[in-house]
């Protein structure tokens, strides 16, 4: 099975060793996204809610690029440094995903890259 690498000039670049994307036949495999905005490569201001709503955008912008949308997401995972923060990233998880819901993980880290408060990975399936 061949790979297809993803990479959309709508999100941030990769800061490491990895791909934005990953497709592998009819799956497609998101890396994480923080909320660093594209145009700056700067963390966003704000509370929780701009940070995941950047991240969602960003993820938005890689689905995309490989014809994907959230309609398409079979997987969710969210890593959040504040579990208290759990209610919000919900809130803004509604606005990009309507019912039936992706399947969702959400796990409290000790700290994620550039002090970001929230990342989020996700699978995909094309039919």
């Amino acid at each position: 099975m061949t790979r297809q690498i993803i990479v959309s000039a709508n999100a941030p670049k990769a800061i490491g060793p990895y791909s934005q994307a990953v497709r592998c036949g009819n799956t497609l495999y998101f890396s994480g996204q923080t909320p660093i905005d594209p145009a700056t490569g700067a963390l966003v201001p704000g509370d929780i809610s701009a940070q995941a709503r950047r991240v969602f955008e960003n993820l938005k912008a890689v689905a995309s690029a490989a014809g994907a949308k959230f309609e398409n997401v079979a997987r969710v995972g969210i890593y959040l440094t504040d579990l208290s923060d759990f209610a919000a990233v919900n809130a803004v998880m509604k606005e990009y995903f309507a019912e039936p819901y992706p399947a969702r993980s959400t796990i409290g880290v000790a700290s994620l890259p550039l002090n970001a408060q929230v990342e989020i990975d996700m699978i995909a399936v094309f039919d």
